[in-house]
């Protein structure tokens, strides 16, 4: 296996780097680039920039609107765009409930969903975890009882990223309490404008709005937005959380924020020399480094065979990933020192003075203490990384 990039690889970086160079809005690069709050505008608009390129849904195969794309190419231009500080194309239809509908739904829905996915016109969000029900998601309770033409879903979900936004929910709920918990699971698509939909926010840690709850008091939904078969959902829902674990690696944001946090090191100095310039400091940035070159050595190679089922790959990315992630925001804290102390909300915005909001702070120093309070939860979602430690021993001992 040759892990090396041909010339026609790099041809293609050059590609795609020139044209996130000359599409990419300044105020969103901006805001990414530093930390900053990014609107559902920034997301939106940039979808909607690479989907009149062809490029709206990378990982698509042609047929069903994307470019058609090997993985390396897939991989080349989340790098290249991460590099431009891009926001995120919104995964939870593009990377989430988009390949499910293209595997399991039934071709008047891929025809309906899958063209406003890729265009933004569709906000997605996703609705599986439940209070008491994350890590053990197949002891859901969300009910949607049988009434002929349609269902009726009551229940409630939880941590519901973006759902203040959202135009649909995929959503696991149960249709029947026979059997094995994970044989009375189905996969419904739901219209968040249906009456008897309730978005309640939940403040994080940063003092955003990121999560919701989501109640739903008797919610009908149409029997043709059941995906497959009813009481299968389960198995749809495993191939989902195998492409979101993958996913959560983010190997090219990793690598644009050890970027930053070297920077950072550069101008921050502590008993008269600057951070970079200290053993001990740089020892840690080449350790996250070291741990982030491995990360991508491994990406690739699981990328590399797309062609063979994701098994424990897939944990072991998010794993990694988002540890990853979190010890980037961990050393850019430890290097700013006193000046982390302070979280200062008011600095996330861009336009903001950092000068007038924290007099004598480097400028980047109040949006970097909301980064790591909103990146202690990494470890957490897509499935805890101590529950994909088990899944790994359990799938790689046959237990």
């Amino acid at each position: 296996m040759n892990l090396l990039f041909s010339p026609k690889d790099e041809e293609f970086r050059a590609s795609v780097r020139e044209f996130a160079k000359k599409n990419m809005p300044p105020d969103t690069s901006k805001r990414v680039g530093n930390g900053l709050r990014i609107h559902k505008e920034d997301i939106v608009n940039w979808q909607k920039i690479l989907y009149k390129k062809g490029w709206g849904a990378v990982s698509w195969p042609a047929q069903f609107g994307g470019p058609g794309w090997n993985a390396t190419q897939q991989y080349i231009f989340e790098e290249e765009t991460s590099a431009a500080n891009a926001p995120i194309q919104l995964p939870f239809g593009l990377k989430m409930v988009g390949p499910v509908i293209m595997a399991f739904g039934n071709k008047t829905q891929q025809d309906y969903y899958l063209p406003r996915i890729i265009s933004g016109q569709d906000w997605w969000c996703q609705g599986y975890s439940e209070p008491g029900s994350g890590s053990d998601l197949a002891s859901l309770k969300t009910k949607a009882v049988d009434h002929g033409d349609h269902y009726v879903v009551n229940g409630q979900k939880t941590w519901t990223t973006m759902a203040q936004y959202a135009d649909m929910i995929f959503c696991l709920v149960r249709t029947s309490s026979e059997g094995r918990q994970q044989e009375g699971i189905s996969f419904l698509l739901i219209d968040m404008k249906t009456s008897g939909i309730t978005v309640r926010p939940i403040i994080t840690l940063d003092g955003e709005h990121e999560v919701n709850e989501v109640w739903f008091e008797n919610v009908v939904v149409p029997k043709e937005n059941l995906v497959g078969e009813e009481n299968k959902g389960w198995t749809y829902a495993k191939y989902l959380l195998s492409l979101e674990r993958t996913n959560i690696a983010q190997v090219g944001k990793s690598k644009r924020e050890l970027k930053r946090l070297i920077q950072i090191a550069h101008s921050i100095e502590a008993d008269g020399q600057r951070l970079i310039d200290q053993q001990r400091f740089r020892d840690q940035i080449a350790q996250v480094q070291l741990e982030l070159n491995a990360l991508e050595i491994t990406n690739l190679r699981v990328i590399s065979a797309t062609d063979k089922k994701v098994g424990p790959e897939a944990s072991l990315l998010k794993i990694r990933g988002s540890e990853v992630q979190q010890r980037l925001t961990e050393l850019m804290m430890q290097a700013l020192g006193h000046y982390a102390i302070p979280f200062i909300p008011q600095a996330l915005e861009l336009g903001s003075s950092s000068t007038d909001i924290a007099p004598d702070y480097p400028n980047f120093a109040p949006a970097l203490s909301g980064t790591y309070f909103n990146y202690r939860k990494t470890t957490i979602y897509g499935g805890s990384n101590e529950v994909q430690r088990n899944i790994i021993t359990q799938m790689m001992l046959n237990l």
